[in-house]
């Protein structure tokens, strides 16, 4: 009696196997534009500054973090800041879209 071989062990496998696995999915260059829009926008309104507007590019993490982030740039709307310019981190969880963000004016200040 004959041994099995391996590699039409495998063959066989994989063409029963195959038809399950569903194909690999990427997103489109204008899928990828409208989401980091969206986060945009989600962390505009959740800004405290006035004439908030993204501070740089939106910084994509590991899909495990189910994050994004992005610097949002401003001016402070309270009187006693003076219309100073300001900056807040926005992080925005993929999952809830929500957006969070946090004063961030020393983010970019080298340290002393």
């Amino acid at each position: 009696m004959s041994r099995p071989r391996p590699a039409a062990f495998l063959l066989a496998l994989n063409s029963v196997a195959l038809p399950w696995v569903p194909p690999a999915t990427a997103s489109t260059p204008d899928a990828w534009s409208d989401s980091q829009r969206a986060v945009v926008q989600a962390c505009v309104r959740a800004s405290n500054l006035k004439n908030a507007q993204a501070g740089g590019n939106v910084i994509e993490f590991d899909d495990r973090a189910g994050v994004t982030a992005v610097v949002i740039a401003g001016r402070y709307p309270q009187r006693h800041m003076k219309n100073r310019p300001g900056r807040e981190l926005c992080v925005y969880d993929k999952e809830t879209r929500k957006a969070y963000v946090s004063e961030a004016d020393s983010l970019l200040t080298p340290s002393r």
